[in-house]
């Protein structure tokens, strides 16, 4: 991967460190499942990052959503991220991924949520 970021559009290495900084933090609180969801999550993002460095700015567009929504920071309970924030990420790189045809980088393995892709990322973000 390190050959391929090498060569990708600007603010690619922003986005990949974003992710990497938040999942650096999120490793000393959280544990087992939880951490689990989290390390998929950021490699699903790194994926999509690199993968859309020379696409069209709506696809980039798309992934930057998905980077920002998993790097904000959630208050819930005096615990930097809740289970509950983790879940909403999941669903949004879910549905960047599936948008970008790369079912590959799900990061929900487990289950198919067809009726949460029906609307697009941007109108999902609002339900």
């Amino acid at each position: 991967m390190a050959g391929e970021q090498r060569n990708v559009a600007p603010g690619t290495d922003v986005l990949i460190r974003k992710v990497d900084s938040h999942l650096a933090m999120l490793r000393g609180g959280l544990h087992g499942p939880e951490l689990l969801l989290a390390e998929r999550l950021a490699h699903c993002l790194r994926e999509l990052v690199v993968s859309t460095a020379q696409a069209s700015a709506a696809d980039r567009g798309l992934v930057r959503v998905a980077v920002h929504y998993f790097v904000l920071r959630r208050e819930s309970r005096g615990r930097l991220l809740s289970v509950r924030s983790l879940a909403a990420a999941e669903r949004v790189v879910d549905k960047v991924a599936r948008q970008l045809g790369r079912v590959d980088l799900l990061a929900d393995l487990r289950h198919d949520h067809p009726s949460r892709d029906a609307l697009p990322v941007g109108d999902a973000l609002l339900h």
